[in-house]
């Protein structure tokens, strides 16, 4: 359900959850919505609203205090097990999702835990469809066009992917009628997908932000970003991606660039700008750290993170204006780290800070020299 009926009625939610018809439970809470500390892999318990529910069972404010209330009526009332089928953009999202609600339920209540041990799966998933912010000139549009009065109306493109593990303890629909596939192993086509669409976002996001692109299909019509990202998905990061069974991974890219290039979706820059501390982590660290390891040509990822630094650092364009950040995941240790304006300060924020890329003289030297470019230098640099 919306936010909004979660806060106007709490208690038909829970009993929504521990309704007997209801078999699978989707979540889409968002990256960093999982609660989960980078660097220890663990759940974070003290956070106050964590707190506020771990010892208010009856009166949760946080989905993991939601759904433990719902869970336990089922227990209790034994209507039987359910699926929770998390939709994020994460890998192994549901191994991600048992931790966090496994977490929060052991701490609160035993027997609920042994319960849902036997009672509750968590299949992995990965959906991909882009799927722009929808403005108030967007709402306006869309409603013009479909001659609706639609409070909350979505866009999207054409394409559709949803790729899930098959481990619904309690049934499930015959989706594949409708194009979903069913695997065993979802994690081809997650790091596909992590690596290629979504660490390309993330690499033509901040240096066209910088350089005053405001739509990713005017920056998809620039010769060099096309050429970047090209290179990017080719050079960087094809050798570490394993092709799923059936897919042709050229089509695969060269669909992608379609995609981007999209007029009718046009998605915003902005958009894929925003919280990047969750985004670096998932998208682009993973490969980073196998071509470190492997001494591969990092050009691209050291301009990247210059760029971020910029951004970050900076919070202006190239031409002076001022950024709106949006980052919900960042930390006070990582905020006292970028208040001090220096780049290689940078470098211990959380996303990076495992990589260790002081390090590397390589990219140390690639970082600081693209640090001191404008985006345009840079580009020029690197295609050259």
């Amino acid at each position: 359900g919306s936010e909004m009926c979660i806060r106007d009625s709490p208690d038909a939610v829970i009993h929504k959850i521990a309704h007997p018809e209801i078999k699978i439970i989707t979540l889409t809470i968002t990256e960093g919505g999982y609660n989960i500390d980078k660097a220890s892999g663990n759940f974070i318990l003290e956070t106050p609203a964590v707190q506020h529910d771990l010892k208010n069972p009856d009166t949760p404010q946080t989905v993991f205090g939601f759904v433990a209330a719902g869970l336990r009526k089922r227990m209790k009332a034994h209507q039987g097990p359910v699926t929770i089928l998390s939709c994020d953009n994460l890998q192994h999202n549901g191994n991600t999702a048992r931790k966090a609600f496994c977490s929060f339920i052991a701490a609160q209540d035993s027997e609920l835990a042994d319960w849902v041990n036997t009672n509750v799966t968590f299949p992995n998933s990965m959906v991909d469809r882009i799927t722009p912010a929808v403005t108030p000139a967007d709402i306006e549009r869309l409603n013009r066009r479909n001659g609706v009065e639609d409070a909350a109306p979505v866009y999207c493109e054409d394409f559709i992917q949803w790729v899930i593990e098959d481990n619904f303890i309690a049934g499930r629909p015959a989706w594949e009628k409708v194009g979903v596939t069913f695997t065993n192993d979802v994690t081809p086509y997650e790091i596909m997908k992590l690596s290629l669409l979504n660490a390309s976002h993330t690499l033509l996001s901040y240096p066209a932000y910088m350089e005053g692109f405001r739509k990713v299909d005017t920056v998809l019509a620039d010769e060099r970003y096309r050429a970047m990202i090209k290179l990017f998905m080719d050079r960087d990061v094809t050798p570490y991606v394993p092709v799923p069974e059936g897919v042709d991974l050229e089509a695969y890219k060269d669909q992608l660039i379609k995609r981007f290039s999209n007029k009718a979706i046009s998605d915003q820059v902005s958009r894929l700008c925003g919280d990047g501390i969750a985004k670096f982590a998932v998208y682009v660290v993973p490969i980073l750290k196998q071509m470190l390891q492997d001494g591969k040509d990092i050009s691209i990822e050291a301009f990247l993170i210059a760029v971020y630094c910029k951004y970050l650092i900076g919070a202006r364009t190239e031409s002076g204006e001022n950024i709106a950040i949006s980052e919900p995941h960042i930390t006070p240790a990582d905020k006292k780290l970028i208040s001090r304006g220096s780049p290689a300060e940078f470098l211990k924020i959380s996303p990076f800070v495992s990589l260790g890329l002081d390090k590397y003289p390589v990219f140390m030297e690639k970082y600081e020299q693209f640090y001191a470019m404008q985006v345009a230098e840079g580009l020029k640099v690197l295609l050259q």
